[in-house]
């Protein structure tokens, strides 16, 4: 038998199995890498979230502690107003009182240190809250001695009085006191009239036929009160009749004094105020459309519906 007869028919069948099993082989590890993308992905985005959630978690409680700060801060400022007014109603009795303002003092600079650091731990605000307690119980104390002190005062003195006294709030009491100090007051108060020439240079003159301007010049004494700023005065001037010089189309109105009555104004003067520190040379000019009346001229300068000062100047 030749060499040809004897191949055996089925060996081409057994040299494709190895490119079968190489194959599968191939998909297996196709198989395990995407598998292992999958996982790495699915575990890169849990950790994303999970770091978004504690920064979220850190920011709701830096957020928390700020809000609780500022909580304490306001409720620290009401007690310090407290004292502060029990401190002024008994200036009196402060002698008798130093014992207990000290205590007091003491616990407003541990607690102010507190609330004035820029991040405070939780520990440190329950501790600004134990000793804002601790203080509201020592004005407890120091109202009800100064109250034993008064009685006392009162029975020495052979006064049968009853002291009545209708508190409003304290933090009322303190803004309408600062309400009224922050009123400004004006000194230096010159009221003149001016003859306009033709060369355009100006002259005082005390004759009516000749005056064209009233003009008012004052000084606004420091106020260590009054918060710096624009400030509206008003001016009122008051012919010889006592009429007010008054013309809408020149800017006048009509102001509510702080008794509650409604005056006409002359003028309207807004000036810059710095805090305590005075503001001079103020000017304010009255343009009249007719011709000014002989005799006595008034000033009255308004703020706050107060008045704030006055002068006059006579016209022959």
């Amino acid at each position: 038998m030749s060499q040809i007869d004897r191949i055996d028919p089925q060996e081409p069948l057994k040299n494709n199995s190895p490119k079968r099993n190489s194959s599968m082989i191939y998909w297996v590890v196709i198989l395990i890498l995407l598998a292992g993308c999958i996982y790495l992905f699915m575990s890169k985005s849990q950790m994303a979230q999970q770091n978004a959630a504690d920064i979220q978690q850190k920011n709701q409680s830096f957020d928390s502690l700020n809000t609780e700060q500022a909580a304490l801060k306001a409720e620290f400022d009401a007690a310090t107003v407290k004292i502060d007014q029990l401190v002024t109603d008994n200036s009196k009795l402060d002698s008798m009182l130093k014992s207990d303002k000290a205590a007091m003092s003491k616990l407003q600079g541990q607690i102010r240190s507190i609330l004035n650091k820029k991040n405070a731990t939780q520990a440190e605000l329950d501790q600004a809250r134990a000793l804002i307690a601790s203080l509201n119980d020592k004005t407890k104390e120091y109202e009800a001695r100064i109250a034993e002190l008064e009685k006392e005062n009162t029975l020495l003195t052979g006064e049968n009085k009853v002291l009545t006294r209708e508190r409003d709030s304290t933090v009322t009491q303190n803004i309408a006191m600062k309400q009224l100090a922050s009123v400004l007051h004006a000194s230096n108060i010159k009221l003149e009239a001016v003859r306009l020439k033709k060369n355009g240079k100006e002259r005082e003159t005390s004759k009516a036929k000749r005056a064209d301007v009233m003009r008012v010049t004052f000084d606004i004494d420091e106020n260590r009160i009054a918060e710096s700023g624009t400030k509206l005065l008003h001016l009122r001037i008051l012919a010889p009749d006592g009429t007010t010089l008054n013309s809408a189309a020149n800017g006048s109105g009509m102001i509510t004094t702080s008794k509650g009555d409604h005056l006409s104004y002359t003028l309207a003067k807004s000036i810059s105020l710095t805090q305590n520190q005075k503001v001079n040379g103020v000017t304010a000019d009255w343009h009249q459309n007719g011709d000014y009346a002989r005799g006595v001229y008034k000033i009255e300068i308004y703020h706050e519906g107060y008045i704030i000062g006055a002068g006059e100047v006579s016209l022959k």
